[in-house]
């Protein structure tokens, strides 16, 4: 999910797309029409798929896509359990209530590898690691209490030591000195705070044991049984625009103010905030196996962050076998 409540310039040359051609072109062949459903609304949250899309990087790999986007009012499981979207952006937690609600879903790739989850806070009062969240007050969403109260427990905490002020999802408590941090991602709010001039202190959840993929990728069963080429066509056209965005944050930016001229895109927000996302989206794994890539380990960990949020799931919720075929 894109929103934790509910919340080198120019584009790539000719020669270096041509370097990124592990997939064989299919022009010869109708492009076959399939859907992926945003988690949110169009920003650079989602700029590798814009890059795979203009570059025609899909069209390559014999799909025409259509980008259909998220927000509050468009939630990502059900058109992807109805077949109108072949692949969703959720988040792991999503998809193991939406699994609890009896649908069939898998995981089969995972675009954030650090949960964005962080704990943001002044220089002048930093926090800096769980421990010292006690005798603070902490502004956030009562929504995210059970997230909250993960980190605690897998820090050896006292949860009721914290002083939870509920908080819309701003930074203002924190500039005002109404709290002493807030609850939110590691890209929006710090971002924010940063292009006004405030540089906030993050302490990302995600390095002191909260972990929950982020931006994963869910498909259904019967699609892993039925479509798997089409899968394997949009997975390639995906890893090909994120290897595109982490070569150039600041183009992928553009393009996607260029693509959305009336999203109230600001532009240096886009940049910072593409520049910001990729320690979460790219790691020594996915160096060594590739975009999308989790391992056996994190799956373990996620198992066990997500039955503190009141989540059993197990193993088989993630299926690589898509990125096996991706990546060769």
């Amino acid at each position: 999910m894109s929103c934790p409540i509910l919340t080198r310039r120019g584009m790539l040359t000719a020669a270096a797309g041509a370097a990124m051609l592990p997939f064989a072109r299919q022009a010869a062949h109708a492009a076959t029409p399939v859907s992926l459903q945003l988690s949110w609304l169009h920003s650079v949250q989602f700029a590798g798929s814009y890059l795979a899309q203009k570059n025609g990087w899909w069209q390559d790999a014999g799909l025409d896509v259509s980008l259909l986007q998220g927000g509050p009012n468009a939630p990502v499981e059900p058109p992807v359990v109805s077949g109108s979207a072949l692949v969703g952006i959720s988040a792991a937690d999503y998809t193991a209530a939406a699994v609890a609600q009896g649908a069939k879903f898998k995981i089969i790739g995972v675009a954030m590898q650090k949960n964005p989850f962080a704990i943001a806070s002044l220089s002048g009062n930093p926090v800096t690691s769980p421990a010292e969240l006690v005798g603070r007050k902490i502004g956030m969403a009562l929504a995210n209490t059970p997230v909250l109260q993960a980190l605690c427990i897998l820090n050896d905490v006292d949860f009721d030591a914290i002083e939870i002020v509920p908080t819309q999802y701003s930074a203002q408590p924190l500039v005002s000195g109404e709290v002493d941090c807030l609850l939110c991602w590691e890209t929006d709010l710090p971002v924010a705070m940063a292009i006004n001039g405030i540089e906030a202190r993050t302490m990302l959840m995600a390095d002191h044991g909260y972990a929950v993929h982020s931006q994963t990728y869910i498909a259904t069963e019967d699609s892993l049984r039925d479509r798997r080429a089409e899968l394997v066509a949009l997975m390639s056209g995906e890893l090909r625009g994120w290897q595109a965005y982490q070569t150039d944050t600041d183009a992928a930016a553009e393009l996607t103010v260029q693509m959305f001229p009336d999203a109230g895109l600001d532009l240096a927000t886009q940049k910072l905030q593409a520049e910001r996302q990729v320690p979460l989206m790219f790691s020594d794994l996915t160096a060594q196996r590739g975009f999308g890539w989790f391992s056996d380990d994190s799956v373990q960990a996620n198992i066990k962050t997500l039955a503190l949020l009141g989540r059993e799931v197990t193993p088989d919720l993630w299926d690589r076998s898509i990125l096996e075929e991706v990546h060769g």
